[in-house]
């Protein structure tokens, strides 16, 4: 039985190990206590990059930030170069700590829900 449980589309937690893994290559990122982006490969955009102006020729109309207001942080996965997450940010301003895990009892539920499917097969 795996121990690999899937939290996000590109993010796995190896509740044995606890370590966040790459969905997508099974690379170990970091451990699971930490903030998962830590163990990502990190690229900030100027949110232009990503926005550029709506009409030609007039640069102040568009969907972006103002100037110095924030940038886009993309984390990929230093192993196959899937993004893992994207977030916009003020510049400076550390990744946001957005998922963390319970691992005690997601390794608790985790146990129980192996062990069920053999105690409803021997009544």
């Amino acid at each position: 039985m795996s121990s690999r449980v899937r939290i996000t589309e590109y993010l796995d937690v190896d509740l044995d190990r606890e370590m966040w893994c790459c969905h997508v290559c099974e690379r170990d990122l970091i451990g699971a206590r930490e903030n998962y982006k830590r163990g990502c490969l990190v690229y900030e955009r100027d949110p232009k990059e990503i926005y550029p102006p709506i009409f030609e020729g007039n640069p102040q109309v568009t969907l972006t930030t103002a100037d110095g207001y924030g940038v886009f942080v993309e984390f990929y996965c230093p192993g196959c170069g899937t993004m893992v997450e994207n977030e916009l940010l003020p510049p400076g301003y550390p990744p946001t700590h957005d998922i963390e895990l319970d691992l005690d009892a997601l390794k608790a539920r985790h146990q129980v829900e192996a062990t069920e499917p053999a105690l409803s097969a021997s009544r």
